[in-house]
């Protein structure tokens, strides 16, 4: 059965914004963004691509337990089922990674579970691909973000209106 793309069938359950860390660095650079495909078999991207050097850490977004840790085509990918997201529970998961943890570890929001491997094709420059499914629906990853983790730059303070500046 193909995995499918969009909204759960007959669910309008959101994606909760629980994540308390970006799974490599502190803000990376997105290379790629989340491009659902019009079909199960359609052209798009079912994840995004996040910017990360070959060897740097890579974690988990919330806590969770290992569902995978091993080889997929060639290449290392890490999968985590979400603690408390539903049922089925939301999983993201993460490629190409040199795996730390093994099927079935319990892992607490932002632990590590591999580094970042050196193997090309799918980015231009080193990457993290980034997913999230329910049941074999792919969703949004960047939807696990709440705002605080998505602010770009400084925080600024404006003016209100009718409320004189200070002299």
């Amino acid at each position: 059965m193909p995995a499918r793309t969009g909204a759960p069938p007959g669910s309008s359950e959101p994606v909760p914004a629980l994540a308390r860390a970006w799974p490599v660095g502190s803000r990376p650079r997105v290379l790629r963004g989340w491009e659902p495909p019009p079909t199960d078999y359609g052209p798009g991207h079912r994840g995004v691509d996040l910017a990360a050097e070959p060897g740097e850490p890579v974690r988990t977004v919330a806590a969770g337990r290992v569902s995978f840790a091993g080889r997929v085509a060639g290449r290392g990918v890490v999968a985590v089922e979400l603690t408390g997201t539903g049922e089925p529970p939301l999983r993201t998961t993460y490629e190409p990674v040199r795996p730390s943890v093994a099927k079935g570890d319990v892992l607490k929001a932002a632990d590590q579970v591999g580094t970042v491997e050196a193997t090309g094709g799918h980015c231009p420059v080193g990457c993290v691909h980034w997913g999230l499914l329910r049941g074999r629906t792919y969703l949004d990853p960047l939807s696990l973000l709440p705002p605080r983790l998505l602010r770009r730059g400084p925080s600024r303070l404006l003016p209100v209106l009718g409320v004189p500046l200070p002299r």
